[in-house]
């Protein structure tokens, strides 16, 4: 069984068209783990201990409660985050500095989570996935999220906006079902959008990280089992 090349190694060779067997490679298949780009950095919290991250959870806890309700500080709430703050700087942990720098990796943190790649933009790509209606045309939808695994997004919290592709189909495909298994065949393009998403209790906001311009979609069928 042919092992599948890995993304980047097939990417370089599309980009350099440098052999004849790299000039007959028109359409990327791509795996979801495909579309998860690196964000590197270096986060400070990841060098605590469990115990260390508990003491600092209720070091702050305390501390954030002292500001907005003063009153409702105990004696003993006060003792244990005494006692966590000496823990830490025991531990030759600096409260202060990781309170103060906790916005920021909270952002890099977020954007480590949903790193697209670059290189996939402008490229003619095929991806399986589960079809969510967004734009209907008579009885065909024109626009539609793929999502990686059934029931994202209405009946599970949606992936990040590196695993959600925003679809859209001029000629539409004849299907309306949520959820249906799909392949998709089109251009990828790594650009974001917000698209709302209608459900039983209300609207919902989702963001995506991809849009893929499809010039065909074909129901997805699992390979069989040898």
């Amino acid at each position: 069984k042919a092992m599948r090349q890995p993304l980047a190694l097939v990417l370089f060779m599309v980009v350099i068209g440098c052999t004849t067997a790299v000039s007959a490679i028109q359409v990327l298949e791509l795996q979801w783990e495909d579309l998860v780009g690196t964000f590197e950095f270096e986060d400070p919290f990841e060098k605590l201990t469990s115990e260390q991250v508990f003491d600092l959870g209720t070091f702050v806890r305390v501390r954030t409660l002292k500001e907005s309700d003063p009153a409702s500080v105990t004696q003993s709430m006060e003792d244990e985050s005494r006692e966590a703050e000496s823990r830490l700087e025991a531990g030759g942990v600096d409260v202060d500095y990781l309170i103060s720098i906790a916005p920021e990796v909270k952002k890099k943190r977020i954007k480590q989570a949903t790193a697209v790649v670059p290189e996939l933009d402008g490229q003619r790509v095929k991806l399986p996935g589960f079809l969510l209606p967004l734009e209907f045309d008579d009885k065909k939808v024109t626009e539609f999220l793929l999502v990686p695994w059934f029931g994202a997004c209405i009946h599970t919290p949606p992936p990040p906006p590196n695993q959600i592709v925003f679809v859209t189909m001029k000629k539409g495909y004849d299907s309306l079902e949520q959820f249906a298994p799909i392949w998709v065949w089109g251009e990828m393009q790594v650009k974001s959008a917000q698209k709302s998403l209608y459900l039983v209790d209300g609207e919902s906001g989702i963001d995506t990280g991809y849009t893929l311009v499809a010039e065909k979609v074909t129901p997805y069928k699992p390979p069989a089992d040898n």
